[in-house]
């Protein structure tokens, strides 16, 4: 696939080369960072990850921030911008093999048996992955006299043995890598053990975590993936399954990683839970509980007694007993 660069210059930048910006007060958030070193977004979210830019933690809550005097650190360098950009400038597969001086062919293979690291991906409009590395790394590695065979000699049996097989390392070795990157400024335990667990399947997550609540505090503090197309669009599932972890071996590192950082996270702080309320009697309960507690009412008219019901009826005109068919004695 053709080489992209994420890292090319701006033309409409208007970032002074030298020079301390003369500002005070809160830091930065990441988009006006971004804009004050002269940097896309991609390419200053690569250059956090890399170290190249220091950032703090926002006391209001909202993520990372870049403070004041890091942004007149990286300004008051003699060839700002360019030394930065350079710092964070990705090629693809053509150009990469242009830096070393190799084939493309041979540069995939490289990167398949996982001597060179992608440091990011993205997916083209056919739904292929475009493996991304950076330019200062391959530079490095054509300079390295230990590495020269591998560019001009012929591929060792075993390793072509390995590469027949389908071995890619590429999508294992930018999950570790990525992985380095989110670990980094995670200063809670909670937070570590959010991010291992974003490279794990919820199930195998599920099999650790028991506690739901647990689980849903992990989930709270999961780390922002790149987006990668609509949610549930198929280059969304197809990105999800590179950040997946697939490899037994791999599955079962992070497993054992995961499970040490849950200890010791449990034993930092219980995750939340929310508050226990008074549990309400049954209504069966409650209805007898009300009926014992309420005295019985009077009746206002109280039932005469049985003897003087006939003559209350005669006064009345009724008659209280039933009336009986029976032939009266006829008069002589």
């Amino acid at each position: 696939m053709s080489g992209v660069s994420l890292a090319r210059p701006s033309k409409t930048s208007t970032a002074p080369a030298t020079g301390t910006l003369r500002t005070s007060g809160a830091p930065f958030a990441p988009s006006r960072a971004a804009r004050e070193l002269g940097l896309k977004r991609r390419e200053f979210d690569l250059a956090v990850h890399l170290g190249c830019v220091r950032t703090v933690p926002d006391e209001g809550g909202g993520g990372r921030r870049v403070g004041r005097d890091e942004i007149d650190r990286l300004r008051n360098d003699a060839h700002f911008p360019e030394t930065l950009r350079e710092r964070v400038r990705v090629v693809g597969t053509a150009d990469g093999a242009k830096l070393m001086d190799v084939t493309p062919t041979r540069f995939t293979r490289l990167a398949r048996l996982g001597l060179v690291t992608p440091v990011t991906f993205y997916l083209n409009r056919y739904r292929a992955v475009v493996w991304l590395y950076l330019a200062d790394e391959l530079r490095q590695f054509a300079a390295g006299k230990d590495t020269a065979p591998l560019l001009t000699g012929r591929t060792s049996p075993n390793l072509r043995d390995q590469l027949e097989a389908g071995l890619d390392l590429r999508p294992r070795n930018w999950r570790g890598r990525h992985l380095g990157f989110l670990l980094r400024p995670a200063d809670d335990p909670w937070a570590r053990a959010a991010v291992v667990a974003s490279f794990l399947d919820p199930a195998h997550v599920a099999e650790i975590v028991n506690d739901p609540y647990e689980r849903a505090y992990l989930n709270r503090l999961r780390p922002e993936q790149p987006a990668h197309g609509v949610p549930g669009s198929p280059a969304a599932r197809l990105a999800e399954r590179i950040m997946t972890a697939d490899d037994p071996d791999e599955i079962d590192w992070l497993r054992a990683d995961l499970t040490g950082t849950l200890a010791e996270a449990r034993c930092h702080l219980p995750a939340p839970r929310p508050r226990l309320e008074p549990v309400p009697p049954p209504c069966e309960e409650l209805a007898q509980e009300t009926v014992r507690s309420v005295p019985p009412r009077q009746n206002s008219h109280p039932v005469a007694p049985e003897r003087t019901r006939g003559l209350l009826s005669r006064l009345r005109g009724r008659n209280p007993r039933p009336a009986r068919d029976r032939k009266r004695p006829a008069r002589v």
